[in-house]
């Protein structure tokens, strides 16, 4: 006669000493729930809590006989329960011992979460055969700062819809759906990696997955945990890297999730002052608490880890490094010197880099951080805050400002342009253009274009292959290469019929190009991140509104040579200093009738004069397409 199934030992109070030490950065591999043959174990913090049971479809949703134990006086509760098997729904029902209120909560770390607006955990097992060894195993050469990087910035649910029978509605494709049709185009267009905004499971779709209530769990709205791994591995597996945006700055208020978990302000702080974001009203995490630290540390490295994904782009990092971030005198508390930093974020910060590059050397993260807080991209030893990279909002809001005006006007504003070589090398940057600013109200990118329809989109290759050429990695939201007229609908998507029109298809067209171009020469990305790789040759033709400028590989012979035109006037004769002599190839232009232009340019290559010019030894005397960019590099 067989014996009953044991339930497996339950752990003591040592085996979370680093949880409330702040130092566990797996917390996934021992909280939430996991199965084994016969049941599942659940554990949970909730040091506030009276009782805590277990709620499910194995129990008749009641909690009785699920009751779960206190491993120590510092809140950490277990139990086994024969019977909870993977794909059962569960949530946990807290007794706080502060009034006795009864709560009903999703699992903090559960693994997979109902698709929304349901609200329960789900049992899951995360076990997966992956076959994305060969990219793994590069990862670190194709991801180091001297490699190109050129994103695809998309929102999953929004990129393209498909019609549903069973509901007569169209609706966005699952995370299978989507791998062939995505993986195809981003290799057609050359893009290295794509980044999906947040796909962590939150309620409200309208946040676009910043509002986020599962840490650990991808959002069930395209299918299961192993359907996401599965196009992580087939991206992989087509050399595209994929990065995921990923949101400690603050959490929705919702009620199944951690806000007020136990009937304490576990997760977030009781003071409004410190622990409501005004912007949009959320919680903010208390980042000195320890077992906060190890939560989302373990939730970064949980994704890096489990999910095998290359980078993490953090999402409002200056809203953590600033107490008063968006907030009037009077309604912040000042750290304990007195000042507006959040020494407690800049340390939980620093800790996850550190944890997050030790244990994986070839990933990245990347900040998005929008002031002047110095070294955000810097080792932490030296006092910067561990990022491998930080997106250039500056850029962004400087580009766009210069390009929306009309083009008679730009001669009083090329600083707008030139004012950027000042810093560009105080930071390893990406140059965004991005989701934000394609919403509320600011319109597309070809609609902020100034002209007629033909100048639009000839200022918009042009803005491309400005961003493609200048120091800096780069990073493009959906829709931009297709030159959408109306702003991105989160509800709707792409305007995929544009690629019908030869005139629209030539924008994708000239992408590619530029995305061909910047991996094919070192020049256009080795140092991308280090002084050096950027001259001018002139950016002080104001008159022309022309800039002119050298990129520099490491070798003697690594060079291109750029020349934008910022005005709808085509120039002939305009002098290139260069630093040899003999042919130079046009790699690149704009203007080409492929992509939609007039055909103006060089005829393929020039030949470098020994006439000095720009204090170099050689020159080029070429041709600058109207609204355009012209690219020279020798054969």
């Amino acid at each position: 006669m067989s014996s009953p199934p044991r339930a497996p030992d339950a752990p003591d109070a040592f085996a979370f000493h680093a949880f409330h030490g702040g130092q566990e950065p797996r917390i996934d591999a021992r909280f939430g729930a996991h199965p084994s043959d016969h049941g599942t174990t659940f554990t949970l913090w909730a040091p506030d809590a009276e009782a805590v049971s277990v709620l499910g479809d194995f129990n008749g949703w009641s909690g009785a006989g699920a009751e779960l134990s206190q491993v120590s006086g510092l809140g950490v509760w277990t139990g086994y329960l024969a019977g909870a098997y993977v794909g059962h729904r569960y949530k946990y029902r807290i007794r706080s011992r502060l009034g006795g209120e009864v709560l009903e909560k999703a699992d903090p770390v559960g693994f997979l979460c109902e698709a929304p607006p349901a609200t329960a955990s789900v049992i899951w097992d995360l076990r997966n055969v992956w076959n994305d060894g060969d990219w793994m195993a590069a990862r670190g050469e194709r991801q180091k700062l001297s490699a190109p990087m050129s994103i695809y910035e998309m929102h999953l649910g929004s990129w393209r819809r498909v019609w549903d029978e069973e509901t007569g509605t169209h609706r966005s494709l699952s995370y299978r759906e989507i791998a062939p049709q995505l993986i195809g185009y981003l290799q057609a267009l050359g893009f290295t990696h794509v980044e999906f905004l947040p796909l962590m499971e939150h309620p409200f779709g309208g946040s676009w997955g910043y509002q986020v209530t599962g840490f650990f769990a991808p959002t069930a709205r395209f299918g299961m945990p192993q359907d996401f791994m599965d196009l992580i591995d087939d991206l992989h597996q087509a050399g595209i890297g994929v990065i995921l945006d990923w949101v400690p700055a603050h959490f929705p208020s919702d009620a199944h999730g951690l806000g007020r978990f136990d009937g304490s302000h576990l997760y977030e702080h009781g003071d409004p002052r410190e622990g409501y974001h005004p912007d949009w009203h959320s919680l903010v995490f208390n980042y000195g608490r320890n077992e906060v630290r190890s939560f989302l540390s373990s939730s970064a490295l949980f994704w890096i880890e489990r999910y095998h994904v290359d980078a993490l782009r953090v999402d409002g990092v200056a809203s953590m490094l600033y107490r008063d971030y968006s907030r009037k005198e009077g309604e912040w508390v000042k750290n304990r010197y007195g000042g507006r930093e959040n020494l407690e974020a800049v340390a939980l910060l620093q800790q996850l880099n550190r944890e997050l590059y030790l244990s994986h050397p070839g990933i990245q993260t990347i900040a998005e951080e929008s002031t002047s807080w110095p070294n955000v991209s810097r080792p932490t030893e030296m006092g910067g805050l561990g990022f491998g990279l930080k997106w250039d909002l500056g850029w962004m809001h400087d580009t766009l400002s210069y390009f929306a005006r009309d083009p008679i006007h730009r001669a009083h504003h090329q600083g707008e342009l030139t004012f950027r070589t000042v810093y560009a090398a105080s930071e390893n940057f990406v140059l965004p253009l991005s989701h934000d600013e394609v919403v509320h109200g600011k319109g597309s990118l070809l609609a902020t274009m100034p002209g007629s329809e033909w100048e639009q989109r000839a200022n918009l290759r042009l803005l491309f292959a400005y961003q493609w050429s200048i120091p800096g990695k780069k990073l493009l939201f959906m829709g931009g290469e297709l030159g959408q007229r109306h702003e991105w609908d989160h509800d709707g998507e792409l305007d995929w019929g544009l690629l019908g029109d030869e005139r629209h298809r030539g924008l994708s067209h000239c992408l590619a190009a530029l995305n061909r171009v910047y991996r094919a020469l070192p020049a256009l990305h080795a140092r991308d991140c280090v002084a050096g790789g950027f001259q001018w040759i002139d950016g002080s033709n104001t008159a022309e509104s022309q800039l002119l400028f050298l990129r520099l590989g490491e070798g003697l012979r690594d060079v291109v040579a750029v020349g934008l035109n910022f005005t709808p006037v085509l120039r002939e004769g305009v002098v290139l200093g260069v630093p040899f002599g003999g042919r130079w190839r046009e790699v690149f232009n704009s203007d080409a009738q492929a992509f939609g232009g007039t055909g103006a340019g060089n005829l393929g290559e020039v030949t470098a004069s020994d006439q000095a010019a720009h204090g170099r030894s050689h020159s080029l005397r070429v041709t600058l397409p109207p609204l355009g960019a012209v690219f020279f590099a020798p054969p």
